[in-house]
């Protein structure tokens, strides 16, 4: 009985080899570095986006407070007041809140916005989110969004 032998060249083995796999990766590296920036330029603007959406929400909030007490909450009250009763037994009557569903939120930087009550009757009171770096100015990114709420006048010369 004869027992046939293998030959080495004749085994049929199934796989990648590490030259396969490495140009797999090298493409698909290729493809994340040419698509990704392009991701995370959508990821920006629509934190931009948010943020201002939040604000257009927050100002109709605030507004709708300050018809119902008659005041626009004080720089120490903030937006808190929209969500917590004022402490103050005459303003405390004629809030009807809370103003908003859930807690004042964050921007989408995980910043608090910044309020501030208007100086004069004539004047708006401020809303802004400080961008990705939280901090007044700023560009791209960091660039300051949101504005009085109500249009400043033109000056002229």
């Amino acid at each position: 009985m004869k027992t046939a032998k293998k030959s080495p060249h004749t085994r049929c083995e199934r796989g990648f080899t590490l030259l396969e796999m490495l140009v797999v990766l090298v493409i698909i590296g290729m493809l994340v570095s040419m698509v990704g920036p392009r991701l995370f330029t959508k990821v920006d603007a629509a934190k931009v986006q948010t943020a201002a959406a939040q604000i257009k929400l927050l100002r109709g909030a605030v507004e709708t407070m300050r018809m119902d007490i008659n005041v626009y909450p004080t720089a120490e009250q903030g937006l808190k007041l929209l969500v917590e009763q004022p402490t103050e037994p005459a303003l405390r009557q004629r809030w009807k809140g809370p103003y908003l569903e859930s807690a004042v939120p964050l921007d989408p930087w995980g910043n608090p916005y910044f309020y501030q009550p208007p100086e004069s009757s004539n004047q708006a009171f401020v809303l802004i989110s400080y961008g990705a770096d939280g901090k007044p100015g700023g560009t791209g990114n960091d660039q300051d969004v949101g504005v009085d709420t109500l249009a400043k006048p033109a000056t002229t010369p």
